[in-house]
């Protein structure tokens, strides 16, 4: 445990059993992938330089965090989902850390062991029928957070109960009382000006796509089929102020493999990629698809409408389906579908014509990156800059983080030390702050090196000048997925916080 300025107040709050092999030599569960049993409740943390007095709010960052051993092959996204959130206010920091305490999670922990199969296990080694789109997975809900209604929100990528958390304490709320039956995937949309909730899930069953709305009563007021050819695997989706964007990408789980009980993705380059645009409370016949070039699309940035077009901004993969040597280990085929340099992401534009039809696509930056956050007031509306993450090649790890104009095509970059990795970056505009770069990034990172976790802070505008504020962590902490920001004014409790 790092050492810390006298008068810091910090509780271990719980611990997790875990039985974990001490001799794991897994790269996902070891090095900066290292998971964690222990909850904390920090007050008053070390600061390195000044935090902004109008830097108000949290970052909160999802993680998987395994528990248990694999039934028999662990894959990097089974791990239990844990939040880790820093609250800034007033110029000073504290920190939380839970698990979500999801009722995969529970029975495991009653059970000593784990019950269900992993991502890439078969589903019939399942010890108890399981959630999500295949049936037999956890839901481990490790993918992802967003804040909702006063609730933090966690989610799972082949969806799952929608699971609520105070974003302040991280005690659990229970599940989100709108998600139905077939759950909800990753990365659902919060559009800061309704305060809607825009939702998805798939299924190998039909309909093998459904599209929801929840509203900023936290009411489901919407909910849809899409009509697909067959069990897709989209992750995420994009939204303007009028319009739904989903997806059916040509890469998806073989249908000879799956039916042999294998869900193994292929990538059918003849087949173009399809961007569904539907109204926000759109019919299912309303919906129109629109045909680009074959990739998988793993995270969308924006999307706005543009006069007759709407103008979507993602990450295309030269690469969906990497090449791997026929002696490759497990490690480094699991490997191939999680590194950058691997799937060869680029911030990409299609422009999709509401009126003719067709789409133009351009790429916006030689650079591999992803994982692109942007300032959340302009979800739904053009938006000019994107904050996105460099990675390790061959490795699931971020090193740095790039700063995209996308209307200049200029980039501003940081890059971390060797040894030293960070989380998706969040954008936190600046209280009273106008412009759309006028705030703060914010990151956790994972510093192999010292053996500790810090919140770096830097201002949006000035990246390459490098944090403004690390504040330092009770525990050198797991790296991660996925992350958001959420302002003070949105958060109950926070004028006592």
């Amino acid at each position: 445990m790092p050492a810390y300025a006298a008068g810091m107040d910090i509780e271990i709050v719980g611990r997790m059993l875990s039985n974990l092999p001490e001799d794991d030599d897994h790269p996902y569960r070891t090095g900066p992938w290292r998971p964690q049993n222990t909850e904390w409740r920090a007050d008053d943390l070390e600061v390195e330089g000044e935090l902004p007095a109008d830097l108000d709010g949290v970052y909160l960052r999802n993680t998987e965090n395994p528990v248990h051993p694999a039934i028999g092959r662990y894959h990097p996204f089974d791990g239990d989902g844990m939040i880790h959130m820093v609250g800034f206010k007033d110029g000073r920091a504290f920190y939380r850390n839970k698990f979500v305490r999801t009722d995969g999670l529970l029975a495991e922990q009653q059970e000593g062991g784990p019950l269900w199969a992993g991502l890439a296990e078969r589903p019939d080694k399942a010890k108890r029928p399981g959630w999500g789109a295949r049936r037999m997975l956890k839901d481990a809900s490790s993918t992802d957070v967003v804040v909702h209604n006063g609730f933090a929100v966690s989610s799972h990528f082949e969806c799952g109960d929608a699971y609520r958390m105070d974003p302040l304490t991280l005690d659990p709320r229970g599940k989100a009382p709108w998600t139905p039956e077939r759950g909800t995937s990753a990365h659902p949309k919060i559009d800061e000006h309704t305060g809607e909730l825009m939702f998805f899930n798939y299924s190998v069953d039909e309909p093998f796509l459904n599209y929801g709305v929840v509203d900023a009563s936290d009411t489901l007021v919407h909910y849809v089929p899409i009509d697909l050819p067959g069990p897709r695997i989209p992750h995420d989706m994009a939204f303007t102020d009028n319009y739904a964007i989903l997806n059916d990408c040509p890469l998806y789980w073989e249908p000879a493999l799956m039916s042999k009980g294998v869900y193994a993705p292929a990538f059918h380059p003849e087949l173009p990629t399809r961007l569904g645009v539907i109204p926000r409370r759109g019919a299912p016949e309303q919906i129109r698809w629109f045909e680009a070039d074959p990739t998988y699309v793993l995270h969308w940035v924006n999307a706005y409408e543009d006069g007759d077009e709407i103008v979507l901004d993602g990450f295309f993969q030269d690469d969906p389906q990497p090449s791997v040597a026929p002696d490759a280990t497990y490690y480094e085929r699991i490997s191939r579908f999680l590194s950058l340099d691997g799937m060869q992401t680029y911030l990409h534009r299609w422009r999709l014509n509401l009126v003719t039809g067709l789409v133009k696509e351009e790429r916006l930056s030689e650079t591999i990156t992803e994982f692109g956050m942007i300032n959340g007031l302009h979800g739904g509306r053009p938006h000019r800059y994107a904050y996105a993450a460099t990675g390790v090649p061959g490795r699931f790890l971020f090193n740095g983080l790039v700063k995209h104009d996308v209307v200049t095509g200029a980039e501003e970059r940081f890059s971390l030390p060797e040894g030293v990795y960070c989380s998706e970056t969040a954008m936190a505009p600046r209280v009273g702050g106008t412009g759309e770069d006028d705030g703060y990034l914010v990151t956790f990172t994972i510093d192999m090196v010292e053996d500790r976790s810090q919140a770096l802070v830097f201002d949006a505008a000035r990246v390459m000048d490098g944090p403004i504020a690390r504040v330092t962590l009770p525990e050198r902490i797991s790296s991660g997925t996925h992350s958001t920001w959420a302002p003070g004014s949105a958060l109950p409790g926070w004028d006592a916080a």
